[in-house]
């Protein structure tokens, strides 16, 4: 199927500017001594130079040469649209012109050397696409680590009662050891946890020395805790 053509008013006044642009390029050449071929080929040459730097342009748009030979381009071009409206005398054209108008073609030749093979900014990978819904990625199982639970803290150890001093023929008090001190009740359960735990890891109870050292506590208490675990 064949589309019907439209006529697009930005494209008809392309081609009309176009046009005249490159009329008036031609008329300057021509002025300025370049006949025949020549005066044709300076249009072409602008034009063209003009295109390549507008392509470099939308690619890298941070390029400071494309912008700079751009920027070139359109001087030449609107400098023939201004020169051929009369203020030019076309009869009679300045030598400072004429070595402008000869010395074109080795700049427009420097100028698409350089936007051709300017290098070209490498593509940004792509974003990874979303999962859709109902589609969502499986999450990594999480593995729990279970923190020990604190020891509670002892209750602070009563004073010892101050000796007397004794006679040679009263013998002090006995001390009251480790062994005899009684544990507290949280205490006696963290124990008893720690103990089902051992237990059921090893499949031994748990001994004195192994309590003393997950409890942090002295040798007596641990004693003590693990006569009544027995």
């Amino acid at each position: 199927m064949t589309r019907p053509l439209r006529f697009d008013a930005v494209l008809i006044q392309a081609v009309i500017a176009g046009a005249l642009s490159f009329a008036h390029l031609h008329d300057l050449a021509a002025a300025a001594g370049q006949d025949g071929w020549k005066a044709w080929a300076y249009p072409v040459s602008v034009d063209l130079l003009l295109v390549a730097a507008w392509r470099r342009m939308r690619k890298d748009g941070g390029n400071r040469d494309a912008w700079l030979w751009f920027a070139i381009a359109l001087i030449a071009s609107l400098g023939a649209n201004v020169a051929t409206a009369g203020l030019l005398d076309m009869n009679d054209v300045p030598d400072w012109l004429r070595i402008l108008v000869a010395g074109w073609p080795a700049l427009a030749f420097l100028g698409g050397t350089l936007l051709a093979h300017a290098p070209t900014p490498e593509p940004q990978p792509a974003p990874e696409p979303e999962s859709e819904p109902g589609h969502e990625a499986p999450t990594p199982d999480l593995v729990v680590e279970r923190v020990p639970e604190p020891a509670p803290e002892l209750p602070p150890a009563e004073p010892a009662a101050q000796e007397t001093p004794s006679t040679p023929e009263v013998a002090p008090e006995p001390v009251p050891s480790a062994t005899a001190a009684s544990v507290p009740p949280a205490l006696l359960d963290h124990a008893r946890k720690i103990a089902d735990a051992h237990h059921a890891q090893t499949g031994a109870p748990i001994d004195a020395a192994t309590l003393r050292a997950r409890l942090g506590i002295p040798a007596p208490l641990a004693d003590s805790i693990a006569l009544q675990l027995a």
